[in-house]
């Protein structure tokens, strides 16, 4: 499976593995079920639950449509709203543990998820083939969307264990230094441990130094560094996290 890597805030690379062009179909499938249904539903709903057909009586051709283009507009937007409220997830991504993500290491915006939408038009014409080209033949397996926002579509499929996530093993009389802490988010937290974990295995003390400066100022912290080292302040900010927020093993 080939990989991507993204620059975090921190200057370093994080490799994530690639969607594969056969997980993606099977994602864009479900979501294209999930509209069908919806379809079929609000339909059922507005001609035999509620009886509106009349209401199409004697209206114009144009009239006809734009009715129909109001009661089905849910589907057209179905991916941008999802996206944008899932953090880069449909409900079909998410059944195959896929996500939109910057190759840039930036968060995902409701304006890149935008320009995926548009040019969706592009990518499905033809029954998908130029968006199928597309993914074959680029880099990252981006259709035209993901070229033109600067997305890929990562795969969440790794093996995963303690070490590979926010966890972290600490113990019942465990005392936390840092209640500061609490202000961080999970995801703050994955790419803090991540980058300390990448910078300890190559001893890089650069990574770790630039690191640990960074959560001080986001935490607007002062420490002492003849107490407590740069590698013993960020394991205790992780400790201290897993404390707070009931994230212990």
């Amino acid at each position: 499976m080939s990989q991507i890597a993204i620059n975090t805030s921190q200057n370093v690379n994080i490799n994530f593995n690639i969607a594969n062009v056969g997980d993606r179909m099977i994602a864009f499938i479900l979501d294209l079920l999930i509209k069908v249904a919806y379809i079929i539903a609000i339909l059922y709903t507005f001609f035999n639950i509620l009886d509106l057909g009349y209401l199409l009586t004697g209206l114009d051709q144009w009239s006809i449509v734009a009715v129909y283009t109001i009661l089905l507009f849910p589907t057209a937007i179905y991916p941008v709203v999802l996206e944008s409220l899932m953090e880069g997830q449909t409900p079909g991504k998410k059944v195959m543990k896929i996500r939109v993500v910057k190759i840039d290491g930036y968060q995902a915006g409701f304006g890149d998820y935008l320009i995926r939408w548009v040019f969706r038009i592009i990518d499905t014409s033809f029954l998908g083939v130029i968006g199928l080209v597309s993914m074959i033949i680029s880099k990252n397996n981006q259709r035209l969307g993901d070229i033109a926002s600067g997305t890929a579509v990562i795969s969440l499929k790794n093996n995963i264990n303690i070490s590979h996530t926010i966890l972290e093993n600490i113990k019942e009389d465990y005392i936390p230094t840092f209640p500061q802490v609490i202000a961080l988010s999970d995801n703050d937290m994955r790419i803090i441990k991540d980058n300390y974990l990448k910078a300890m295995r190559v001893d890089d003390r650069q990574i770790i130094s630039k690191l640990s400066d960074k959560i001080k100022n986001i935490l607007k912290l002062e420490v002492d560094p003849t107490k407590m080292t740069e590698r013993q302040f960020i394991g205790i900010v992780i400790k201290d996290y897993n404390y707070y927020t009931g994230k212990d093993s």
